[in-house]
């Protein structure tokens, strides 16, 4: 595992000074006693640029950008760091080179998670991160095994331009469910630990990086509810973790978003025109999805379909799951 360690993911092809220009990243050397140089705090900036992005992305919940760097002498030996907070040996830093300096604050950062690994499969990675030393095993292998079933499928059906390298961050400090930014997904610790069944939430979250919609594609009740009809739809255990799509009720919006949305969209699909969710999800893609799809594409308004939906709401729902 410590082997493993020493490598840590780098989620995109931009170089890690470019990233941390564009995302602010930065470090402040405090050398009161000029313990050091100029040429050795110029090693460790551009040592913090080359590494320290790279880590704080895969970090996890909100990690700091801005760190700061003090000397030390005899606490530790060669660098000690976490986010924000890097402590370096003055007399061992001296004479180090660039690689080696920048191989120990590697491992010095990845030391703050508790397991690291990367699985590969037909094409596709994921790398697994783990900052919760008591995660369940089995939980562990159940992310990583419905990844594998279901983003594939997801990646073949609505984008074959989505990329086919993942990261799993399970945190501690992450409070809510699961959250998807680029190719990373957060998820909570906490949450996890509650609901070892609620492997789905991978199918929820993929589609997410699948659906790459960038700013200002289109509502978020649209974005949500087409994830959570993707849920219904490709989820391998919806069934083992107890989640369902819920009834029509007269109080419910087709803009109440993730299952309701969901249960509406499942209902287009078999009431009015298959293919229909795929197809708004290539229009908000291409940033060319407005309220006018609607009726160009069924012949109908949205309010026009709620209203229909209403009517008759009832639908055959069949949902999956892997006990046997």
């Amino acid at each position: 595992m410590i082997k493993k360690l020493l490598t840590l993911v780098t989620l995109t092809g931009i170089s890690a000074i470019s990233m941390a220009q564009n995302r602010e990243y930065r470090v402040t050397i405090n050398d009161k006693d000029s313990a050091t140089n100029a040429i050795v705090n110029n090693k460790l900036q551009v040592a913090f640029l080359n590494v320290y992005p790279d880590f704080a992305q895969a970090d996890g919940y909100r990690t700091k950008r801005h760190a700061t760097l003090d000397f030390v002498t005899d606490s530790v030996p060669t660098i000690r760091a976490k986010a924000g907070e890097i402590k370096v040996n003055s007399e061992w830093v001296k004479n180090k080179s660039q690689s080696k300096i920048e191989k120990e604050l590697k491992l010095a950062l990845s030391k703050n998670w508790s397991s690291y690994s990367v699985d590969k499969k037909k094409g596709y990675s994921l790398t697994f991160i783990s900052k919760d030393p008591n995660l369940d095993p089995e939980v562990r292998k159940n992310l990583i095994s419905t990844y594998f079933k279901i983003y594939p499928k997801l990646v073949k059906t609505f984008n074959d331009k989505s990329t086919h390298d993942v990261l799993f961050v399970v945190d501690t400090a992450y409070k809510a469910v699961a959250e998807a930014s680029g190719n990373r997904i957060l998820f909570s610790a906490g949450y996890m630990k509650a609901h070892p069944t609620d492997i789905d939430v991978v199918t929820h979250e993929t589609m997410h990086i699948v659906q790459g919609y960038g700013y200002s594609a289109g509502p978020v009740w649209l974005t949500e509810g087409i994830a959570d009809y993707v849920r219904y739809e490709f989820g391998v255990d919806n069934i083992g973790s107890k989640w369902s799509l819920p009834a029509y009720a007269e109080k419910q919006n087709y803009t109440n978003s993730y299952r309701i949305t969901a249960r509406f969209f499942a209902w287009l699909e078999k009431e009015v025109k298959p293919g229909l969710i795929a197809t708004l999800d290539g229009q908000l893609r291409a940033h060319n999805y407005t309220e006018e799809s609607w009726k160009s594409l069924t012949g109908k308004t949205i309010d026009q379909l709620w209203t229909a939906y209403g009517k008759n709401p009832e639908v055959e729902l069949v949902y999956k799951t892997t006990a046997k």
